[in-house]
């Protein structure tokens, strides 16, 4: 006996079969998370090194490239970035897809151990991890609260925030705002002048009397004790009578006589404020691996609990912003989508079929077909997420294949006269080899997708897995439960119009007989005028191709949608201090929040930015809005529109600020336009890039074009004549370190109350760091006790530094990133490309194609090829199907003519070529 054979007659087992199945489903589907995609972002290890009061020169002669020459021993680096920033040094190496990420980071750790020593003594230690600066925060959270402010962010930074970091899933916490208790130490020149004592001594006074110090044990036969100095400072007091000198015998000079200590509140770095009231930001990365619905989940019941156990202090945190809940409503609408199918398609059944019980027997076979999937999903780690639910909407109609193809035969049988029994039997039997046949063309045609090596293969590979088993799954459910069912429920239609929906089927049936009638027709006169027929076909073709090249049909990696979302990012002059920053950005906020079709706004003034490519570091003249416009049918303008109209009233209204907007749409994405332009010459890179720069800002579509590496702050450079220093007795160091505390301060000692540390600030105090002249004047005391301004030994230079230096595995480089406004990225690129065809890039000079046009360019070709390569596949098995190698070409000469209605659909729909749509097409 067959399985068809065996399930017609003992129909426990298929039962108890497809009960297993659907158990294992139901397991599967409820065990199942919610993700917008399947993680398919590349390996990255990232370590970060903070340096202070460097700029990017020394960062990165003395510490990137150190760092960079520790790793290029690391096996499965596929390329290396470094940014070398004022005051930290990046380094990002992605790695080859498929290598052992926590092995590189052992390795990579033990690499960075041993050059440590190497690194100068204020380099603080190299902090590793693998969250990349790129990864967008998943949610962004303002806190407040009745509690004074210092005490407040006290508690969020030891209390709240901890509990949150414990969390599964969590990964990095940022803070944004807020006010921090600090103890200042407010230097005054002109006393240290008085009393002849270097700045660097009383920074060491005050750090060796902040000290608690193990110092052994004492034993003896009986007891065991251990002996610790405790110095630590614990009230402001102490901080003050700290003895800084003894110029004379029995004269001593306190920390109070040449400082004032201010128990005050830490200089001001950023602020951050939701709908324009002021708190504390909170933006929040997750884990690589974690499940950002999940992590999302998790973190909002934590709020909720500390909410409720500090109701007193009126502690509320308002989610700004949470990306999940996009994905939840994106996942939701397309299973909503799925179930409207099943019904549709039984509908469609109902209607050709004209059987209410083969309509049924559809209705049960594609569930069951699709349930199956859900194990699978289950079993390999796989999520509810675009890709596989995609593939499910798409394969419903090649489910039904199966069951169509069955149970019109079976039912051909029925109204033959046969039992049910016999014609579900002989039904099946007769087509068994082309279901087969059908069944393999559909896997075949997606199976090569498993074996793809691309950027994107882990997303893909996720759609092509759920669209096989399904499939595979419908082939056994034709085979066993589609059979059975017919040889029970089966039966010999004979409508009648005894009721409204059978006359309506019969009414059907008789106009789809007059289009098969219409149909044959032009059938007829397509074969009496074959020439004429193909004279169409290849004016179609030539169309299709010369909209392709006009760029009607436009091309990007991924649609975002219009999610109603958008960042705007101000960037003032680069001398703009935080305070000045910070005034004139509420005013924006306040203008922004009056317009009707604005929602919310979140703001982060001169924070670490939270876009891809920011590298998480802030700037005191650049902000940051976040914005979400109300329900489209409120606002009535798409957001693209909105962003259009919105960034040219800021422009007339607030000139001198450069606006720059990027739509947040449902994927998360960089800038589209992402170009490195690397070489052994740097001038000769800059030069280029700034050329490329010029020629894409006039190409329509192109906006906010920007270079990574420009011309920086402007800065004070101290260039010392070594004879004179040393004839003073000063040494580089000395100076360096005398000028490093007095601008930019010394907070290695602490204040300790009940268990809190509170940093010790100490510097100059604000009248004597201002200007100029502040920096010539600058006392330093040599080891004779005279004090020496700088400008007696050194010429102090006003100059511009780079705001940062870039290096692609360890060349020079520059980026130059664009938005797309209005139009494809894919098409963007497209003009990019003929320009550099025209005018291409001098000798040494390497250009290399990032973000979404790299992605775009690697999965477009990895699907052309798999197209291919079904084509190869589906040929052949419809050679063994129809025993013939020429009627094959019959079928597949249909599919250039199924493409240009793919085109077609997406011209009238004024869509553009995609991946999904490359897939739809496969």
């Amino acid at each position: 006996m067959n399985i068809t054979e065996i399930s017609i007659k003992r129909p426990s087992l298929i039962i108890v079969l497809f009960g297993v199945l659907i158990l294992l489903g139901i397991i599967g589907f409820s065990n199942l998370s919610y993700e917008l995609l399947p993680d398919f972002s590349q390996p990255v290890v990232v370590i970060k090194t903070m340096y202070p009061g460097a700029e990017p020169h020394e960062v990165e002669n003395t510490v990137s490239r150190k760092i960079e020459d520790a790793l290029s021993n690391l096996e499965g680096i596929d390329y290396m970035e470094t940014y070398s920033l004022p005051n930290a040094s990046v380094i990002i190496v992605n790695l080859k897809y498929g290598t052992n990420l926590d092995n590189t980071m052992q390795n990579a750790q033990r690499y960075i151990d041993n050059i440590k020593n190497e690194l100068p003594d204020e380099v603080l230690s190299p902090q590793m991890s693998k969250v990349s600066p790129n990864d967008l925060p998943i949610m962004s959270i303002s806190a407040t609260s009745s509690l004074p402010a210092t005490v407040f962010y006290q508690k969020m930074k030891d209390n709240f925030l901890p509990q949150i970091q414990q969390l599964n899933g969590v990964a990095e916490i940022t803070m944004l705002g807020g006010e921090q208790r600090e103890i200042l130490v407010k230097v005054d020149q002109r006393k240290l002048k008085l009393y002849k004592i270097p700045l660097l001594q009383v920074v060491e006074a005050i750090k060796q009397s902040d000290v608690d110090v193990p110092a052994g044990k004492i034993e003896t036969n009986k007891k065991y004790h251990t002996v610790r100095l405790i110095g630590k400072f614990k009230t402001v007091q102490q901080i003050m009578n700290v003895q800084a000198a003894m110029p004379s015998p029995g004269n001593p000079v306190y920390v109070k006589d040449v400082a004032s200590v201010v128990d005050g509140v830490k200089e001001i770095t950023s602020v951050s404020r939701y709908n324009g009231v002021n708190g504390i930001g909170i933006l929040l990365k997750k884990q690589g691996d974690a499940n950002a619905v999940d992590v999302s989940r998790l973190v909002r019941k934590k709020l909720k609990q500390i909410e409720k156990e500090n109701a007193k202090d009126h502690v509320q945190f308002k989610i700004a912003d949470d990306s999940t809940l996009n994905t939840v409503a994106a996942v939701n609408s397309v299973v909503d989508d799925l179930i409207m199918a099943v019904i549709l398609v039984s509908v469609v059944m109902l209607l050709f079929l004209r059987s209410y019980r083969n309509s049924l027997i559809t209705l049960v076979s594609i569930p069951t077909s699709l349930v199956t999937a859900f194990a699978v999903m289950w079993i390999l780690g796989y999520t509810l997420n675009l890709m596989t639910l995609l593939a499910m909407s798409l394969i419903i109609g090649i489910l039904v294949d199966d069951s169509i193809v069955i149970l019109e035969n079976i039912q051909r049988h029925l109204d033959m006269g046969e039992d049910k029994r016999k014609a579900a039997f002989n039904g099946r039997m007769e087509i068994g080899f082309s279901a087969v046949s059908i069944t393999l063309v559909d896997v075949v045609v997606f199976m090569p997708i498993l074996f793809i090596q691309v950027f994107v293969a882990g997303m893909l590979k996720q759609f092509s897995v759920v669209v096989i088993t399904s499939t595979l799954t419908s082939l056994l459910v034709g085979f066993t439960l589609t059979p059975w069912l017919a040889s029970r429920i089966g039966k010999k239609e004979d409508l009648k119009p005894t009721n409204f929906l059978n006359r309506f089927l019969l009414w059907f049936e008789k106009q789809l007989n007059l289009f098969i009638e219409w149909y044959g027709k032009q059938l007829e006169w397509v074969l009496d005028h074959k020439l004429k027929f193909s004279g169409i076909i290849l004016v179609l073709i030539v169309l299709t191709v010369l909209i392709m090249k006009q760029g009607i049909i436009g091309e990007e990696m991924m649609s975002t949608g219009d999610q109603g979302k958008f960042s705007l990012n101000l960037e003032f002059d680069k001398t703009t201090t935080v305070q000045q920053n910070n005034i004139i950005s509420k005013k924006v906020e306040d203008f922004i929040l009056q317009q009707p079709e604005v929602s919310t706004l979140f703001s982060n003034i001169a924070g670490p930015s939270t876009g891809i490519g920011s590298l998480g570091i802030g700037s005191p003249y650049i902000s940051e809005f976040t914005i979400q416009l109300k329900p489209f049918k409120e606002r009535k303008v798409t957001t693209i529109s909105y962003m259009k109209s919105l960034k040219k009233e800021l422009g007339k209204r607030f000139p001198g600020i450069n606006f720059s907007m990027s739509e947040l749409g449902l994927i998360p994405r960089s800038a589209p336009i992402k170009i490195t332009i690397s070489g052994s010459n740097l001038d000769q890179v800059m030069k280029t890039s700034k050329r490329l720069q010029d020629a894409i800002e006039k190409i329509p579509g192109a906006d906010n074009v920007r270079l990574s590496v420009e011309a920086g702050n402007p800065e004070y450079k101290v260039i010392p004549d070594k004879d004179k220093m040393q004839r003073l007795g000063l040494t580089t160091g000395y100076v360096g370190m005398t000028l490093r505390t007095a601008f930019t301060g010394n907070d290695d000692a602490v204040l300790v109350q009940k268990g809190t540390e509170y940093p010790v600030e100490i510097r100059l105090d604000n009248f004597n760091r201002r200007n100029y002249d502040d920096v010539k004047n600058l006392l330093v005391i040599n080891p004779a006790h005279a004090p020496i301004k700088v400008s007696q030994f050194a010429k102090v230079v006003q100059d511009n530094s780079p705001s940062m230096l870039e290096r692609i595995n360890r060349q020079p480089a520059v980026t130059l990133t664009s938005e797309a406004f209005g139009r494809p990225s894919g098409t963007l690129a497209n003009d990019v490309i003929k320009y550099l065809k025209k005018h291409p890039l001098p000798e040494g000079v390497k250009l290399t194609w990032e973000s979404d046009v790299k992605t775009q360019n690697e999965s477009f070709g990895a699907l052309s090829s798999v197209m291919l390569i079904s084509f190869i596949l589906i040929y052949l098995i419809m050679v063994a199907l129809y025993d013939n190698y020429i009627y094959p070409f019959v079928a597949l000469f249909g599919i250039p003519a199924a493409v240009l209605g793919a085109f077609l659909a997406l011209n009238l729909t004024l869509n553009n070529i995609t991946l999904f749509a490359l897939l739809g097409m496969i």
